[in-house]
Parts: C-alpha cells; structure tokens; sequence
C-alpha cells in the first residue's frame, strides 16, 4: 500500500489524499485553498492532479471528510477529469450537489453514508467514524487494505458537550486500535495549543450576552459552512426575540441547504429576505454574513466599505466576527475590522470575547486519539511545518518512536508493505490555479510577471519603423503605468525615448528587420537603463508598428 498526499501538508488547505492498494486509488478529500497576497488575480488553488491523471484507470473513488471548502473545493474540477464515485454523510453531499449544480455537473455518482457505516470498493473497505467539528456530519475514515488498517482523522476536536448529533465517538476509536492500527493520519492544525478546546456551547453563551445588551442592529460574520455557529446565532435570536437576515452568496446557499436537510432550525416567519432587511428596525433582526476573512468580494467586505448595495454600517451597529483568521488572512481581516471601526461601528472578535472556538483538537485530545488508535506509524497531516512538528513531539512523547513518525510534504510516498514503512521517491505535487474561472497549470511565469507588475510597474515602448529599410519614423513613444508619476520623473520618460531611439538605430544600420530581435534589443537595453537609474525592473512591452 502507498499513501500519497498531494496536498494539505505544510500549508493550511487543499487537502487530498491518494491511498493505492491492490491496483485501486482511493480519494481522501478533494480540497481548495485560498490565494495568498503573493498570487494577485487568483481565485482559488487546487492541488496538482498529475499523479491521478498519471494513474487515472486505478482511481476508485473520493471519499470525504466534511463539507468545508479546505476538502471539498476542488471536487467539481477533479470530477470534470475523473468519473468516479463519491462517498459523503449527508450534510456533505448536500452541501457537494449544490456546488457541482454551479459548475453544471449534474450526474455525478454521489453516495450517502453515515457514521458507523462500512463500505468495499474492491479490495479497499471503508468505515466512517464519527468526530466532532465545526460542521455537522465530520467523520473519520478507516481504510482497511491488505497491507494493514490506517486511519484519518479528518478534522476534529473531542467536544463531550456538542451542540448537534454525538460526541466523537472515542469507543470505536478504541476498538480500532485493539484490532491494530498500523498508521495514523491525523490532524495537525491546533498541535501548538497545550489543553483542550472548549465546546462550542460556549459560543453561544456569549451570543446570548452580546444579544442580551445590544439594542441596536447585530451583524455576524461566520464562514457559510460553519452550520453550529450559524444555529447558535438562530438560537440567540429566538430567545431575544430578533429576525434573522442572510446575505452573501454561499452563505444564503447554505442555510438553504442546512434547513432543506433538517441541520438547521430556522422557522420561515423569522427568515428576512436581504432585500427587506433595510425595512427591519435594527433592534429587531440579526444579519448573517459572509467576510470573516476578510475577503475583498465579500459581503461583509463590502458593508465595511461602503458598497454593499442593501446593508450599510454605521454608529449603533454591532458587528460579530465569529471566525479567526486563517493563517495569510490576518491584515485582510484586521483591514475590515478597521474600516468597521471608520463607519461607527463595534466590532466583536477574538481573542477580545469568545466569539470562536477552533474546530480542531489541541495537545491533549491529540494525546488522546492517539492513545486509544495506539498506531505503529504516525503521519501528521493538515497544517504547515511548525503544526506537523509539533504534533510529532506530542506523539513521541507518547512513547511512538521517532523513526516511526514520518514528516512529508505534499508529494511525499510512504509505502507499507508487511507491517514496516519506507519513503519513496515524490510525485509531482505543485498546485493548480484558478483565475476567472478557467483552470491553469502552475504558471510559476505568469505568477512572477504579476509580482513584478505589482512591484515595479510597465513600460510600453511604441516604435514606428519602415517595413522595407527597419528604419525609425519619428520619435517613439514611452508610456509607464504603476512605474513613475510623471511630474516626478525628473526626466526619466524623455531619457528612455533617447535609449529606444539609439537602440533602434543601431538595429537600422545593421539592417535587422526581425521584429522579434528588435523587441529583445529595446527590452535589453531600456531595462539596463531603467535599473542603473532606479534599481527597479519594470516589465517592458515594445510594440512595433509597420509603415
């Protein structure tokens, strides 16, 4: 058996994971990730699907966590290039149908499951555990193979109080490692944070306080999928006698899909459409939106600035950011709450008041999985170097010995074979990148000539040259964009108009008429000048007209 992440280590997001056995792949999680401030123009990235399209006849199946974006995201891309069957709970497919409707993929192969539940598919035989997160219906997933039983954990946190269905259910997991777990692949995400992390009731506690002295108008900022924090909100609601208003997209298609499938209580007399939420006194209704990360497009993005084209903040407001921030997301977020704060409003966020509590487990639940799985091998997985790390220096202080623990990156191969495991040579494991909607390859040159644009601005040289002799007709003219402001210029445009002017010359004596060696020698020879005068490197676009 080979155990193959292509994504979710060393990095928060895009989790997938190819597990092959007896000449079947198995998926685990088919995840996004969000663009860094590195990655201007994109929307979303993928993992690299080259191992799959690689081994695409031996793919089985994709078998998922939760509903989050982080292991869900990439499913409509990987099942426009690989028909094969989906395994979910409820919730998941649910939340999966929807987004697969968006990107017109109506006949997808989707199978319910549930927690406790066990399926084959060939020689790979599945059991769904289930685990508490931030979302209802998390489970996690034991595959059994000839090579031994492995688990993932998905993401979970041990919560003995859970607001909806069971506690994580710590009895099977038990019973799992006294038939013999031979590797554990477990979340990593909280293994910085020592104790436990408190149940999610406490969350509602403190929306039934800020609900309790608020007299004004309440917006809650959440992600769309977090469904407790959302019902928790419905609940403050209830009891203090409010109407309940959704905007933002994903966020509006959820609660629909939550109330469809019965996660959600939200009674339609407290439902306001959020074209009427302005005709709502603000002490009578509590908004949920979208924007806990600070996203630019959404909707709580745009209350903040001032172009929301129904909400707008302002003195009396009180705005609840019941998210943290996502690592990379920070100065997103901290911008938003700023221009909150510009427009009046309170805002609300952690650590300042217990407005979130993390979906994921700390030291001592990770101890405590790891203690009843009593695996052989330890792969830490989801979440970046520190995260794995530090949940190796927890496992080892459980006695796993640390030649058994294995430290990978995206791409790494681990291959078990009669009880013991060994590192094979990687796979490709870059990412794919979503721009407008298209899908592109990793485009590392496209990515560096944005940065460059963003960093030191263009030049566009326009040439007017004699298609006979190569000759220059006139001056040419040099037009900067993001480079220099011209009243500052301080001569700048008209010395690189005398640059071009001598370099065309030279190629006119030589009688070179390849426009392409023309643009390569104004290129050259305006970039070395530009450089000696301001040690910036602006991209130049020469543009050749043919008279």
């Amino acid at each position: 058996m080979q155990v193959v992440p292509l994504g979710g280590l060393g990095e928060i997001g895009k989790n997938m994971t190819a597990v092959r056995s007896g000449g079947g792949i198995i998926i685990v999680d088919a995840g996004m990730a969000f663009p860094d401030e590195e990655m201007p123009g994109i929307d979303l990235v993928l993992p690299d699907f080259t191992y799959l399209r690689e081994h695409s006849d031996e793919i089985r199946g994709v078998v998922l966590t939760h509903g989050h974006e982080d292991h869900v995201g990439a499913l409509p891309y990987l099942l426009r290039e690989f028909n094969v069957p989906v395994f979910a709970t409820k919730l998941t497919l649910g939340l999966v149908r929807s987004k697969l409707q968006e990107f017109g993929i109506r006949k997808a192969d989707l199978r319910e499951v549930r927690a406790g539940e066990r399926v084959g598919i060939g020689s790979i035989g599945l059991e769904f555990i289930n685990v508490n997160h931030s979302i209802p219906d998390a489970v996690a997933i034991a595959i059994r193979t000839a090579a031994g039983l492995i688990v993932f954990s998905g993401d979970y946190k041990i919560d003995l109080t859970p607001i909806e269905g069971e506690p994580t259910d710590l009895g099977r997991l038990a019973a799992l490692g006294e038939e013999g777990v031979l590797a554990y692949f477990g979340d990593s995400t909280n293994s910085e944070r020592p104790g436990y992390i408190p149940s999610e009731k406490v969350v509602g506690e403190t929306f039934n306080e800020i609900f309790e002295k608020t007299s004004g108008r309440i917006i809650v900022a959440s992600f769309a999928s977090h469904i407790h924090r959302i019902q928790q909100v419905i609940e403050a609601a209830k009891e203090h006698g409010r109407l309940v208003g959704v905007t933002g997209r994903s966020m509006i298609r959820n609660v629909q899909i939550a109330r469809e499938l019965g996660y959600l209580d939200l009674p339609s007399e407290m439902l306001v459409d959020q074209r009427d939420i302005g005709n709502i006194p603000d002490s009578d209704i509590v908004i949920l939106t979208t924007g806990s990360q600070g996203e630019p497009m959404a909707a709580l993005s745009r209350i903040a600035n001032g172009t929301h084209r129904t909400i707008e903040a302002g003195p009396g407001d009180t705005v609840v950011i019941a998210a943290h921030p996502i690592p990379g997301n920070e100065r997103s977020v901290s911008r938003t709450i700023n221009n909150l704060m510009r427009r009046g409003a309170e805002v609300l966020y952690s650590p300042l008041q217990t407005v979130h509590v993390s979906g994921h487990a700390a030291q001592e639940e990770q101890k405590m999985v790891l203690t009843l799985l009593k695996p052989r091998f330890l792969v830490p997985v989801h979440g970046e170097f520190r995260h794995l790390k530090h949940h190796a220096d927890t496992a080892r202080s459980l006695g796993i010995p640390p030649e058994n623990i294995f430290i990978l990156e995206n791409g790494g191969r681990i291959e078990f074979a009669d009880g013991e495991a060994r590192r094979l040579d990687n796979v490709s494991s870059g990412m794919f990148l979503v721009d407008g909607g298209g899908l592109a390859d990793t485009a590392d040159g496209v990515m560096r000539e944005r940065q460059q644009l963003s960093e030191d601005g263009m030049f566009i040289v326009v040439a007017r040259i004699d298609a006979q002799s190569g000759q220059l007709l006139g001056e040419p003219d040099v037009i900067s964009r993001g480079f220099v402001i011209p009243q500052s210029a301080n001569g700048l445009t008209q010395d690189s108009i005398e640059v071009v002017s001598r370099t065309l010359g030279r190629t006119a004596e030589r009688h070179i008429t390849d426009w392409g060696e023309l643009k390569n020698a104004i290129r050259r020879d305006l970039s070395g000048f530009l450089y000696e005068r301001t040690r910036k490197r602006p991209i130049i676009l020469p543009l050749i007209v043919e008279v």
